[in-house]
């Protein structure tokens, strides 16, 4: 094997390089997720201690905590996708690099790597929208309330 000149590693790097965008895009979509998991959690602890206290009908609070953890469960595949979206990038970036390096033909495997990065992101995408419209039902049950 030998072992490519630097101004011939330049182009393999950039072209290995490309889809690190998609990467960063989507560690913020995770990180939002994440924060998002993280309120539930807080929220649920305190409804949890707000069921317990309650002497009358805890009818509200029980839907409220359903919501709460079907919204986990949502956001939990959510970030469950993300994570894999940027695991299959992450191949993709090696295999390009690889086969861009040793001259492979890996086209067919570099299209499908990234039309399964980019259907785990929809899925991901799609979890976080019926999440947020899932958080809108919980806000109606609130205003409900008072």
């Amino acid at each position: 094997m030998n072992i490519p000149s630097l101004p011939q590693l330049v182009p393999i790097l950039q072209l290995a390089i490309g889809p690190v965008i998609l990467i960063s895009g989507v560690g913020l979509l995770q990180l939002s997720l994440t924060n998002r998991l993280g309120r539930l959690i807080d929220r649920a602890r305190l409804l949890s201690r707000e069921r317990i206290a309650t002497t009358g009908d805890t009818a509200r609070h029980d839907a409220q905590l359903a919501i709460i953890d079907r919204r986990a469960r949502i956001l939990r595949g959510s970030i469950t996708l993300g994570a894999l979206t940027v695991l299959l990038v992450s191949v993709l970036i090696l295999i390009l690099f690889v086969s861009a390096l040793l001259q492979l033909e890996a086209g067919l495997i570099i299209v499908a790597l990234f039309c399964c990065a980019l259907l785990t992101l929809i899925g991901s995408n799609v979890l976080f929208i019926r999440e947020m419209n899932l958080s809108l039902e919980a806000v109606h049950l609130e205003i409900q309330r008072d």
